[in-house]
């Protein structure tokens, strides 16, 4: 299983739904790093990606994007295999 990385905040409505769709497609752990309650985190966040919304997500060392993006490879059929490797 691959290993995922979320950027996230305790009040995100789309956080929930990520990981909700990530449990839901096996995924049992996810490193979650909030960025709500540490400013560093945040800045590395929007440094590494170019963006400044949560969540974001990495499936191995490949940044994913948002929600939306997460929901879109589902969608495709490309997030199950993604998550295999």
């Amino acid at each position: 299983m691959a290993t995922v990385t979320m950027y996230c905040t305790a009040v995100c409505p789309f956080c929930v739904r990520a990981e909700m769709l990530l449990k839901k497609r096996g995924v049992s752990e996810i490193t979650k790093i909030r960025i709500d309650t540490d400013q560093e985190q945040r800045a590395l966040m929007m440094e590494r990606t170019g963006r400044r919304t949560v969540p974001q997500i990495y499936i191995n060392d490949t940044h994913v994007g948002g929600y939306d993006e997460l929901a879109a490879l589902d969608r495709a059929d490309k997030l199950v295999p993604m998550l295999s490797n």
